[in-house]
């Protein structure tokens, strides 16, 4: 798919290359503000908005069509202005630059809502949704269908790649999420674009982590100031300690590559500094610095690792993952990055297909089910039979874009 966007991708940058509006909208330099109990306001982390350009809804229903999202062309009515942005988010205690995409869709009938959408996980720089168009997330799309569409590169990507990306860390996912939601709504309201009251939260695979994550930093933190509609969360690895157990009971796993990922991750976000071989076997180990440097793609980092988590990580290891008493901090960790203490109180979408083998459908069945046992009432799961990870993102849409649209009165 990747391979057949590209002459699109590169088509669409000339087009708006050519037409052009070297503009760029910057905030006037401060000190930043210091992170603590008072929390900063969108003026606080607002950096900048580069114009990319207006791209006519036909050109985004070819690249709808070319990505396998064809059906959802009917639902693509407007013309979008797209900006590279940039705002700051907190990382280990200190304010970091990060960046993400804006769409606005022009001359809708009435204000527009304004959306977050976050993406599953990505390894190269390139495909960060700030480098749009050279890159296409799919996720652009919900602008040409009315919502004004912020979309976070995420802590990793973009313009904080020099850091190891934050992968299923609770805390950094809901910031980068609710610091962009703030910012955005700064620049609007600088460029005098109206919006009505409503917010909504979409994502798939780390995607619908990151929106349950955001979800619940909303409704637990008044101070935000932010008041969500309605989250419709796809294939997300919410319980991780059941991920965990899942992948210590397999004898293969499709995508080793998010593996490495979440180790790397959370050795680096956490500070535990400790050797990767600790976790890994030869010659893993010594691969996984150069696989994860960010220039390779799921499916080329795949092919570097092994398919056998019993091949792949240290038999002590591997072994630690079945042990309630094994690897105490990494699965301490895990419980304090899923969402094990809280229930939703916005309506909430939850959808997986049953036959995902990246994140295991079970994940999905058990946070539901803990939900209910807690008393939500707004929260609702629809599995997608048969579906694998990749194919289940299509009909999650199919569902979660007509959803949103009726809650958007």
């Amino acid at each position: 798919m990747q391979n057949n966007l590209r002459p699109f991708r590169w088509l669409l940058l000339i087009l708006l290359v050519a037409s052009l509006d070297s503009c760029q909208f910057l905030h006037p330099d401060r000190e930043d503000p210091q992170p603590g109990p008072m929390l900063p306001t969108g003026k606080d982390l607002f950096v900048s908005a580069n114009l990319v350009g207006t791209v006519p809804k036909v050109q985004l229903q070819a690249l709808a069509a070319n990505a396998g999202y064809g059906a959802f062309a009917p639902q693509l009515k407007y013309d979008v202005t797209f900006y590279k942005f940039l705002y700051k988010t907190t990382y280990q205690g200190r304010f970091i630059q990060v960046s993400g995409l804006l769409g606005i869709p022009l001359n809708t009938p009435a204000p527009p809502a304004l959306l977050s959408a976050q993406h599953g996980t990505m390894f190269r720089q390139a495909d960060a949704p700030s480098n749009f168009p050279a890159t296409f997330s799919g996720f652009e799309l919900f602008a040409s269908a009315g919502f004004v569409t912020v979309i976070p590169d995420y802590i990793g990507l973009g313009a904080s790649q020099n850091v190891v990306q934050a992968f299923y860390d609770k805390e950094t996912s809901a910031s980068t999420v609710v610091d962009m939601i703030k910012s955005a709504q700064y620049f609007l309201q600088l460029q005098k674009v109206a919006l009505n009251k409503n917010l909504f939260l979409v994502g798939y695979s780390e995607g619908g982590y990151v929106t349950m994550a955001a979800q619940q930093a909303i409704e637990t933190v008044p101070q935000h100031k932010l008041t969500l509609t309605a989250a419709a969360e796809g294939a997300g690895g919410y319980d991780l300690p059941g991920m965990l157990t899942g992948i210590a009971t397999v004898p293969t796993y499709a995508n080793p590559a998010f593996l490495a990922l979440i180790l790397q991750g959370y050795n680096t976000t956490y500070s535990w500094n400790r050797p990767l071989t600790d976790f890994f076997q030869a010659p893993y180990a010594a691969k996984v610095p150069a696989l994860l440097d960010g220039t390779k793609d799921r499916e080329q980092i795949n092919a570097e690792l092994t398919t056998s988590p019993a091949a792949l990580f240290t038999p002590t290891f591997y072994a630690n993952l079945s042990n309630p008493s094994g690897e105490p901090v990494l699965k301490k960790q895990l419980e304090q990055n899923s969402f094990l203490n809280w229930v939703p109180k916005s309506p909430t979408r939850l959808y997986h297909g049953t036959n995902d083998e990246s994140v295991f459908f079970q994940t999905s069945v058990t946070t539901f089910a803990r939900f209910q046992a807690a008393g939500a009432t707004n929260v609702a799961f629809f599995p997608i039979p048969g579906g694998t990870h990749q194919s289940s993102i299509g009909p999650m849409m199919g569902d979660a874009l007509p959803w949103l649209q009726s809650l958007d009165k």
